[in-house]
Parts: C-alpha cells; sequence; structure tokens
C-alpha cells in the first residue's frame, strides 16, 4: 500500500508541475506551437536521466522513492498522451511539417536529454 500512495503522490505533484511549467512556457512563448509540452518533454527525460543514473550510482533510494520519482513523480509530469493529441491537432490544421517537427524534436531531444542526465552524474 505505501507503494501505491507513493506513486499517487508523485504523479499529483508531477500534473501540478507539469500543468504550470507548460503554463509559464506557453505564456513566454505564445500557443501556435505546443512549445509547453515540448518542454516539460524534455525536461522530464534530463531529469529522469538524473534520477536514475542517481540511483544507480550515488544514492541507494528506497524501492518507494523510485517509485514516488519515477513513475509518480515524472510519469505524472511527462505527458506523452498531451504529446499526441497536440500532435494530432497540428496535422488536423494542416500543419504537417510542423507535426514532423514536433513528434522528431520530442522523442529525439527528450533522449538526448536524458543522455545529459547520465553524463551529468557521471562526471560529479
Amino acid at each position: 500500500m505505501n507503494m501505491l500512495v507513493a506513486i499517487a503522490l508523485g504523479g499529483g505533484i508531477g500534473a501540478l508541475g507539469r500543468h504550470f511549467l507548460s503554463s509559464a512556457v506557453v505564456a513566454i512563448m505564445g500557443s501556435a506551437f505546443p512549445w509547453g509540452i515540448f518542454v516539460v518533454n524534455i525536461l522530464g527525460g534530463f531529469l529522469m536521466g538524473l534520477i536514475v543514473e542517481l540511483g544507480a550510482l550515488k544514492i541507494d533510494y528506497s524501492l518507494q522513492t523510485r517509485a514516488f520519482l519515477t513513475t509518480g513523480l515524472l510519469g505524472g509530469f511527462t505527458t506523452f498522451s498531451a504529446f499526441s493529441l497536440d500532435a494530432s491537432l497540428l496535422i488536423e490544421r494542416g500543419e504537417w511539417m510542423g507535426a514532423m517537427l514536433y513528434v522528431a524534436g520530442s522523442a529525439l531531444l527528450s533522449i538526448v536529454a536524458l543522455f545529459a542526465g547520465l553524463w551529468l552524474v557521471r562526471i560529479l
């Protein structure tokens, strides 16, 4: 039961973080392109890299803490369901180039950001 509570609590916090960060990015960058979710997904990849590598090399997380941080917090924070919706809206508006850049950029840059998180922990 403690594991489920940890995941639920992390998910709620992550979802709120996604909302506030995405809203702030949209307020700054505008809404013509889904910058808010784009930034959230890239940051989420980076944070996942940090958390996983810290757990592997530097910090002995409990199972509940690991579940809170990865499945809960980052699971609630990163938003591939919202990502899919944003991509479909771009496609429906006929913005095929924007949709392709959004999908490819989100996937590739999230993976690059994850490796950056792994690298940063390894050099510290």
